[in-house]
């Protein structure tokens, strides 16, 4: 029996359409997966059906009743409940508290034995019967955060639970309890709508699964009917590849690991990096592809192993040492660890370069004025756009200044990449790439990660693969994208 259909849904941003003309039904009791690879509009139809945004077109029908989710508090009273990829459970407050959190039917007067009672029941009904709701959610583990979150939303009374890459970041054995909550929720009769970029999961887990791409449906169909190779194949579709790169790796090696490890994110890792050459780790989310950039960048104090810039050991843990030794670290998040949003573009592209450009303190107009003309013509900014504060330029504008002030500086011998182009629009995208590859050219050593297959084929001169921290493969250039993804999502090279 259909529990939640989407009719016609239709959304857009600032001109560019993100889903068009969507059905979706979701039945009551089952496991319904949605796929695609990045861009292909599923984030967009959770927003909108957790009540994040609304839509532009179309219509969602709960219990055979049309509803209006205009709000989170909307898609709550309806009985829809949205599980997120990044952990909204607050460690400081107890598992009880948690529970609480966002509940409008929690009211005014603090009831404790019925609270208790209540938080008792869902603990146990997920398994978590050696959490006490007294507990500070802080003692446990991800994996244990990760049901407690689940727990909430079947708290809420929730008819359809909305769980975004909710094994994303955890281990085998924690992504295990969460597939017997996934199957104990489904049981007890709610709707599950399952997003998952790990294809083998999907089907083991799910009864149906609903392909997207390029913001429409492809396919439903049953899980049992299909394989992974098959799921691929509908994801991607009969788009021809991009023309490859067709570069090998050249120059002296700049920098060397050596059985370097971060426990629980990835195992030991061995790789030679040349100058000159782009590298291009694939992963997912939770692949552990962004943990190796951010160790050798000295930001993960856990980290272990041998790393050698040069012929320099790299002390690890350190993000003084590792800038100094010559390496360049751009993160994911711009805003967050990388732009000074209410300064000038100017003044984010010499943010670094202030030691170089001083003398005893004292910064000279005529080092400042050359440096930044020479920046501004390296990125491609206008007077205009040096002058403006940087929050008010395009994203892609934004990450060519995030990326640009690391070229052309002193020392640079190696330059890390954490998804250089997320939230990049197409134009944006190619002036990031050009500023990689003019990198390369120049013999500074380049390793970026990425999810996004025309993005690994089109730069990188080397692809190394990795899934749930460890090394699946190594390419040269020309890897067909569509064994880039199968070995993103299952673990292993195509038979």
């Amino acid at each position: 029996m259909s529990l939640v259909r989407v009719e016609g849904l239709s959304k857009s941003y600032a001109g560019t359409v993100a889903i068009d003309g969507v059905d979706l039904e979701i039945r009551a009791g089952e496991i319904h997966a949605l796929c695609g690879h990045n861009g292909a509009g599923k984030s967009t139809v959770v927003r909108l059906l957790s009540g994040q945004e609304s839509p532009d077109g179309g219509t969602i029908v709960v219990d055979g009743d049309p509803v209006e989710l205009k709000t989170r508090r909307d898609a709550q009273t309806a009985g829809v409940a949205l599980v997120d990829q990044e952990l909204s459970v607050v460690p400081s407050l107890t598992v009880g508290e948690n529970l609480l959190l966002g509940d409008r039917d929690a009211g005014w007067l603090n009831r404790r034995g019925a609270q208790r009672r209540r938080a008792r029941q869902v603990l146990d009904a997920l398994g978590l019967t050696h959490v006490r709701p007294e507990q500070p959610l802080s003692t446990l583990g991800l994996g244990e955060r990760q049901l407690v979150e689940i727990a909430r939303a079947l708290g809420q009374r929730a008819r359809l639970v909305i769980l975004d890459e909710p094994t994303a970041t955890l281990t085998d054995v924690e992504s295990e309890h969460v597939y017997a909550a996934v199957r104990s929720v489904a049981a007890a009769g709610c709707a599950v709508l399952f997003v998952s970029h790990r294809l083998g999961e999907v089907l083991a887990l799910c009864d149906r699964v609903t392909v997207m791409r390029d913001g429409a449906v492809v396919t439903t169909n049953d899980a049992a009917e299909l394989t992974v190779p098959t799921l691929i194949r509908h994801m991607l579709g009969e788009a021809p590849e991009t023309a490859p790169r067709s570069r090998a790796e050249s120059g002296d090696t700049v920098l060397e690991l050596a059985s370097v490890r971060v426990p629980d994110r990835f195992g030991a890792l061995s790789l030679r990096v040349r100058s000159g050459t782009i590298y291009a780790i694939a992963g997912q989310l939770g692949s552990g592809a962004s943990d190796v950039l951010r160790g050798l960048a000295g930001l993960v104090p856990a980290m272990a192993g041998d790393v050698t810039v040069g012929s320099t050991r790299l002390r690890l843990a350190d993000p003084v040492a590792a800038a100094r030794s010559g390496i360049a670290f751009a993160s994911n998040d711009r805003k967050s660890e990388g732009l000074f949003l209410d300064r000038s573009t100017a003044v984010n592209l010499l943010a670094t370069r202030i030691p170089a450009l001083s003398r005893f303190g004292l910064v000279g107009p005529r080092r400042w004025t050359e440096t930044e003309s020479r920046m501004a013509e390296l990125c491609g900014f206008s007077d205009r756009q040096l002058g403006q504060p940087v929050g008010r330029l395009s994203g892609g504008n934004q990450q060519k200044a995030f990326v640009g002030r690391s070229l052309e500086r002193p020392g640079t011998r190696v330059l890390l990449l954490d998804d250089p182009t997320r939230g990049v629009d197409v134009g944006g995208r190619s002036a990031v790439h050009r500023l990689i590859r003019e990198a390369a050219a120049r013999g500074v050593a380049v390793v970026f990660s990425s999810t996004e297959l025309d993005e690994l084929v089109d730069l990188a001169d080397v692809v190394l693969t990795m899934y749930q921290g460890r090394l699946v493969a190594r390419h040269s250039s020309g890897v067909p994208g569509d064994v880039l993804l199968y070995e993103m999502t299952h673990g292993v090279e195509p038979g």
